[in-house]
């Protein structure tokens, strides 16, 4: 069998063994072309893998997907609906914990929602893999790309500043059709959420609980998203509503956190009030901000004025809370905030 013989029956095995465990040697000999004893020898040896287990008699094997699963498809965008690939062709090839299922189901769906709706794409590849470990989801589309799509649509001036858009939440093109949760939602459901299109990746790590943006040389057409999810992950959809929301019995979406190494390039600091109304446009729409100042190692005083002081008092009802500050900036910060603002400002230590 060769490499390339290997990684295609992989990529089928998982689907193959749930619709047909009875007859998998038979229907895959008939596929690849090779005799039934030679199919049994391959699945022999992704049983040694883990990608299968045979139970039955010699005779009237049976096989099920063993703790390696995989499962690729592509698809039209027209006419597709997000929930059907998910039921018939995802759902039933994986075991999952019920919070691990809620959690994949949600991604997968919001996901794939997206690029029907806003990608402008005509095709969708979705791949999901199950190790010991981990669960991984990819969903890439051939559309125009996200960043793009936000900047021609809202006239932003670049894709970085349309990504520190998108990542406040309650941004969407078709405000008639969605509320522009779903992304902030998704990107933190899985442990890793890594974002690639014109030539940008963002990318949210849930342990560190930190964002970031970095070029993307490969520069491939349209979006592609990757998710890693550990296995036991005690994380459940409430806990990540729950801790953007308005409390246990209000889960509407009021509190955001912005990212603030996302407003400025690598090559520049937070120094200007133009950067500061950047960060805080739209802001007014959420009860809770939090400003994440990782990566920030200083920022103007102008900048801290019209962000602590200016918004804070044309906005009394926003709280806004910056942590992750170093020494400089909570300076910076206190230095502008010194005058009673209410509660508008809170710094955490």
């Amino acid at each position: 069998m060769s490499l390339a013989q290997l990684k295609e029956l992989k990529t089928v095995i998982t689907a193959k063994a749930v619709a047909n465990p009875a007859h998998l040697c038979a229907e895959l000999a008939a596929q690849f072309g090779v005799s039934r004893s030679t199919m049994g020898k391959w699945l022999r040896a992704l049983i040694d893998e883990g990608w299968i287990t045979r139970q039955g008699s010699r005779s009237h094997p049976v096989y099920k997907p063993s703790v390696l699963r995989q499962v690729n498809r592509s698809y039209d965008l027209a006419g597709l609906d997000e929930q059907t690939p998910w039921e018939r062709d995802f759902a039933p090839c994986f075991e999952l914990a019920p919070n691990v299922a809620r959690l994949a189901h949600h991604a997968f769906t919001e996901l794939l929602n997206n690029a029907v709706d806003h990608s402008g794409g005509t095709r969708v590849s979705i791949s999901m893999r199950q190790n010991p470990t981990h669960l991984h989801l990819l969903i890439k589309d051939d559309g125009c790309g996200v960043f793009d799509r936000i900047q021609d649509a809202f006239h932003i001036a670049s894709p970085q500043l349309a990504l520190l858009e998108l990542s406040k939440g309650k941004l969407t093109t078709q405000p008639e059709f969605h509320t522009g949760r779903g992304l902030f939602f998704t990107s933190r459901l899985f442990d890793v959420f890594d974002l690639y299109a014109n030539q940008l990746t963002y990318q949210h790590n849930h342990w560190q609980r930190k964002e970031w943006l970095k070029a993307n040389p490969l520069g491939s057409k349209g979006t592609a998203i990757f998710m890693s999810l550990a296995l036991n992950s005690t994380r459940t959809l409430e806990d990540v509503f729950g801790a953007h929301s308005k409390g246990a019995n209000d889960l509407s979406f009021s509190r955001t956190e912005v990212a603030m190494r996302l407003a400025h390039a690598a090559s520049e600091a937070l120094e200007s009030r133009a950067q500061a109304k950047r960060i805080a446009h739209r802001l007014e729409a959420f009860d809770t901000v939090d400003l994440d100042f990782d990566g920030v190692d200083a920022i103007g005083q102008g900048f801290a004025d019209e962000l602590f002081r200016v918004f804070a008092r044309q906005h009394p009802q926003v709280v806004l809370q910056p942590r992750n500050m170093n020494a400089q900036v909570a300076a910076m910060v206190a230095q502008v905030s010194e005058e009673p603002v209410g509660q508008a400002v809170q710094a955490l230590g």
